[in-house]
């Protein structure tokens, strides 16, 4: 299976990466799911509450608490008082980036884009520039 090398996103070291899952080192990516297992466990048992309430019980800190809610490996349970927005229309959400319509909307438009095979125009459309001067054709036989 093939892989690059990646740094992780926390502790810096070099790790190998086949292409999925998190950015972290093995290591950083135990702690990481040890986090967010903590996370859903409070929510479980105490129900919705703000992320300073659940960072101050589980120690989570709060902006790992809202990747994990941007990401959409959690998720805000219904009847809580504050949700997060729409980066798109800035509509309630219960998790990840985008609303169903807006994350629909924008599908649609990539999936169009690539079933017609449209690429963006761009001045000399057809024509290959090297540094300023056309390259002229040659003639050999």
């Amino acid at each position: 299976m093939e892989y690059t090398v990646e740094v992780c996103k926390n502790c810096r070291r070099l790790f190998k990466y086949y292409g999925f899952g998190s950015r972290y080192c093995p290591e950083c990516a135990k702690i990481d799911e040890e986090q967010r297992d903590k996370v859903r466990a409070f929510i479980r048992e105490h129900g919705p509450e703000n992320k300073y309430e659940i960072s101050l019980a589980t120690g989570v800190p709060e902006s790992e608490i809202a990747q994990y809610l941007r990401d959409g490996m959690l998720e805000i349970p219904e009847g809580s008082a504050t949700y997060i927005k729409c980066e798109s229309c800035g509509r309630d959400i219960r998790s990840g980036r985008w609303c169903p319509e807006c994350a629909a909307r924008m599908s649609k438009g990539q999936a169009v884009l690539v079933a017609t095979g449209e690429t963006p125009k761009t001045a000399g459309q057809g024509k290959m520039r090297f540094f300023g001067k056309e390259r002229k054709p040659n003639n050999h036989k």
